[in-house]
């Protein structure tokens, strides 16, 4: 198991911290990064979003106020405007985020994180 394993975790978050329990429970210690306290950067985020072949506003969380605060519902904001609103209000990104061996996913539910991890 040479390729780190990589977590965007909060740890207020049931999902989150199911995913990151299932990783330890399988002796995999993840690389914790709490995106809240350190969002990623543009280049980082452009990353998982093609390791997860999603548009930005596929890996929103719409329900968050910052989403209709920033009005980031308009249907005409570049792909560049919604990457940059994810990493000035990091709550937006979907959690958990696991990534290792140049591949990504999302832990919802948690065990799907174990398609990713297997040889």
């Amino acid at each position: 198991m040479s390729d780190t394993i990589t977590i965007y975790h909060n740890p207020r978050c049931s999902k989150s911290r199911a995913t990151l329990e299932l990783l330890k429970s399988d002796d995999r210690e993840p690389e914790v990064i709490e995106y809240l306290k350190t969002p990623p950067s543009k280049e980082t985020l452009e990353s998982i979003l093609d390791m997860l072949g999603m548009e930005p506003r596929e890996l929103m969380r719409k329900q968050e106020k910052e989403y209709a605060e920033a009005g980031l519902d308009n249907p005409d904001l570049p792909r560049a405007d919604l990457i940059a609103a994810m990493i000035r209000y990091p709550r937006l990104i979907e959690r958990p985020i696991v990534v290792t061996g140049g591949k990504a996913i999302i832990g919802r539910p948690p065990e799907s994180v174990m398609e990713i991890l297997q040889p």
